[in-house]
This record gives structure tokens, sequence and C-alpha cells, in this order.
């Protein structure tokens, strides 16, 4: 599966993205009819992975969270017994909590 960064594609989600949460960071990800918004907070890293015209597959949602677990988020500060899940057909929104000092 390739996972293509399509950020400037998206300039008015990243901009109300950066206006409006606590995000530092917002990038868009293409994986096919696959979309992927990862953003880094001070506090936590969240990935959403959405398909409107289908249910999200296993083999997908496994190796996007494999690419973004090894490419994007340092793994030495994230609370790991804190990962929050929200999984629906159509939508994954992964949450990984950064553990303060």
């Amino acid at each position: 599966m390739k996972i293509i960064n399509v950020t400037n594609n998206y300039p008015d989600l990243v901009r109300e993205q950066l206006r409006n949460t606590d995000a530092l960071t917002v990038e868009v990800y293409s994986a096919g009819n696959t979309t992927v918004i990862f953003t880094k907070a001070a506090s936590h890293y969240e990935i959403i992975i959405t398909n409107k015209h289908r249910a999200i597959r296993p083999d997908e949602r496994e190796g996007i969270q494999k690419f973004f677990l090894k490419k994007r988020l340092d793994q030495s500060i994230i609370d790991h017994d804190q990962i929050s899940i929200i999984d629906d057909p159509r939508l994954m929104e992964i949450s990984y909590p950064i553990i303060t000092k």
C-alpha cells in the first residue's frame, strides 16, 4: 500500500485545524480511496483514517498504523497505556497521548 502526502491539496482543512485546535502540525495523506489526517499537538498525536466509499479494510488499518508508528511518531514519548481508539467501519481515530514530564 502506498501512502502519499497530499497536504498541499487541503490548504483550507490544514488552516482550520491549526487555527481551531491545539494542533502544531497537520498533514493529510492518501492511500487510494482512504484519506489519513495526521496531527501532532503538544499533548498527543492523532491519526484519523476515513473512507467515504466503503468500510476501511483491516489490512489498511494495520498498514497505516505501522507506517505512522515507524515514520511520524516518536514512540519513546508515547504513553502506550493510554492510547485511545474510536473504530467505525468508515472512520477510525487513534489518539496517542504524549508522556508529560
